[in-house]
């Protein structure tokens, strides 16, 4: 029914849709995006022409969101059920993306109950199970620094690994400038807790979003691509150089021997908090 309704404009959209949400590709049905009447999904592809809509260069429709948490949007809209993972630290801001999509029964459902007795707790679970322990004062009164980076007690030992793989050309006989890439990813391993506590939001977990606090991980890296920032960050966080290591390769870019050298490297930094 709400199918007939939303092309009744003259708009003609495909059965299969696919989706840019801030770099993630998503591929669903049309009728899953215009499931919640009102909605702004139903409002973008019922009552508007597929010209209309924003998309990136190959075609998709493209949306300006977080492209993880959209998982749980999509999810919801294909059978207005919502089920989280364990151990889910992103509600409050699922909460305001369920806002922004309008879907008014999941935010209410995201939205915390809030208590004298448990809404410090509650908020800082939203943020991080590990950062409970940061709440100060015998009254419970906490701060945004505390709630950011737990103080000296509570802090937990642990190591964080960072990786980050490099390219370079040299011109032939070297005579020419060396010409770097820029770094493509920093990875981070390490305990999840750990991890989250140092880097935030700035933590991509897309490949590894479901990882308890207490588990190790490979598969998270950085948002940005400067190493100097997430050293800063580790040394505020208390941890220091331990160890690093890399290894590099050469090959040519062609068969030709005299062609321009490409060494590609990798290199890992351990840093360790007592």
């Amino acid at each position: 029914m709400h199918t007939t309704r939303g092309l009744s404009n003259g708009s003609t959209f495909p059965e299969i849709i696919e989706l840019n949400v801030g770099g993630q590709v998503y591929v669903t049905r049309h009728a899953t995006l215009i499931s919640v009447p009102d909605s702004l999904l139903w409002t973008m592809f019922s009552q508007k022409k597929p010209k209309e809509l924003a998309r990136d260069s190959k075609g998709r429709y493209f949306l300006d969101r977080d492209g993880f948490l959209f998982r749980y949007i999509l999810d919801y809209l294909r059978d207005l059920n919502l089920v989280l993972p364990d151990y889910f630290p992103e509600k409050s801001r699922l909460q305001r993306e369920a806002e922004f999509f309008q879907l008014r029964d999941l935010s209410q459902r995201l939205s915390p109950k809030v208590s004298k007795e448990n809404s410090i707790s509650e908020e800082i679970c939203q943020s991080d199970p590990e950062e409970l322990t940061s709440v100060a004062g015998a009254g419970g009164s906490t701060n945004s620094a505390n709630a950011r980076s737990p103080s000296l007690e509570s802090r937990k030992s642990g190591y964080i690994t960072v990786g980050y793989r490099g390219s370079y050309t040299i011109g032939r006989d070297a005579q020419a400038d060396a010409k770097f890439r820029r770094v493509a990813r920093i990875t981070v391993c390490g305990k999840t807790s750990l991890a989250k506590e140092v880097f935030g939001d700035t933590l991509n977990e897309s490949r590894d979003p479901d990882r308890p606090p207490e588990r190790y991980t490979s598969r998270y890296y950085l948002k940005y691509n400067f190493l100097e920032q997430a050293f800063d960050r580790l040394s505020e966080s208390g941890f220091h150089m331990v160890a690093c290591n890399s290894t590099g390769t050469c090959a040519y870019a062609s068969n030709d021997p005299n062609e321009d050298k490409i060494w590609t490297s990798y290199t890992e930094y351990v840093f360790s908090r007592d």
